[in-house]
């Protein structure tokens, strides 16, 4: 999986396990001819993903930290928050996946720029982006 894969998955997928899944109307009574009991799911749909408030989502990562972590506008802290390696090599992979043209080098200039593509990234699969984030 790519890294900004992974990101996304742990920014969408904290949304996600923290709304119950959603009950199915049709679910037959126990014993009336189901050989097997359904089982509800979500399923990631893009209405599912569009209402992913990532500003709430990494505040309440963040509150339960045990440290203070500037993932507003660090890359490498907002790997940490979300239990993701933030080696240079993986930033570095990060930078090749979103298309970064300069020196791979774990410069400031790159990490600024790859926290703003991350941030760009998440908008355009669905994920509401404050300008605090994005900025």
């Amino acid at each position: 999986m790519s890294i900004f894969g992974k990101i996304k998955d742990a920014i969408f997928g904290r949304k996600a396990q923290a709304q119950p899944a959603p009950q199915s109307p049709q679910a037959a009574p126990a014993g009336q001819g189901q050989a097997m009991p359904q089982i509800n799911t979500p399923s990631p749909t893009p209405d599912r993903i569009a209402d992913v408030d990532v500003d709430a989502v990494l505040a309440e990562a963040a509150s339960h930290k045990g440290e203070q972590l500037n993932y507003k506008s660090s890359i490498v802290d907002l790997m940490k928050l979300l239990d993701l390696d933030s080696s240079l090599d993986n930033r570095k992979e990060l930078a090749t996946e979103l298309g970064y043209t300069g020196e791979k080098d774990g410069s400031a200039e790159m990490n600024i720029w790859l926290h703003k593509a991350v941030m760009t990234k998440l908008e355009e699969n669905g994920g509401k982006v404050s300008a605090e984030l994005r900025d």
